[in-house]
């Protein structure tokens, strides 16, 4: 970060500093008008050479700090995918397990309830057939 910030603080710096040779170099230059305003012409073409030598050099390292992490990234991305691919299809996996199970617990219970209430009729009928057989007497005191 510091050497962005000090490349930018550098072309700047020379920006201000060919601005103020040239108004020095125009105010002091015992040259003619023609000559003084080439050498300004040239000044003002290599100050900005060097800043659009700057700009490419700047932005040519971003791109390869870019190029550099790049395959980093996309190697971590594939991994979550393949990851989060991975968990769904667990979770796929419990969810029918659990279908499943509860299907089963259900028919348990279900045939749980079906003996309990054909054992209850047996016993409700038993105890018809033994009310059946019992005679009560009236017996006079």
């Amino acid at each position: 970060m510091s050497n962005a910030n000090g490349g930018l603080g550098f072309v700047f710096g020379a920006v201000i500093g060919a601005g103020i040779g040239a108004v020095a170099g125009l105010l002091l230059a015992p040259r003619s008008g023609e000559e003084t305003r080439a050498m300004a012409a040239d000044s003002m073409s290599d100050v900005w050479d060097k800043a659009v030598d700057a700009y490419e050099k700047g932005a040519n390292q971003v791109a390869s700090k870019i190029n550099s992490v790049t395959p980093t990234v996309n190697a971590k991305t594939d991994e979550l995918r393949a990851k989060v691919d991975l968990a769904r299809e667990r979770v796929d996996q419990l969810r029918s397990t659990l279908s499943d199970s509860v299907n089963q617990a259900s028919a348990n219970v279900q045939d749980a309830i079906n003996t309990v209430a054909s054992k209850a009729d047996d016993a409700a009928e038993k105890a018809e057939a033994a009310a059946a057989d019992v005679k009560v007497e009236n017996v006079e005191a």
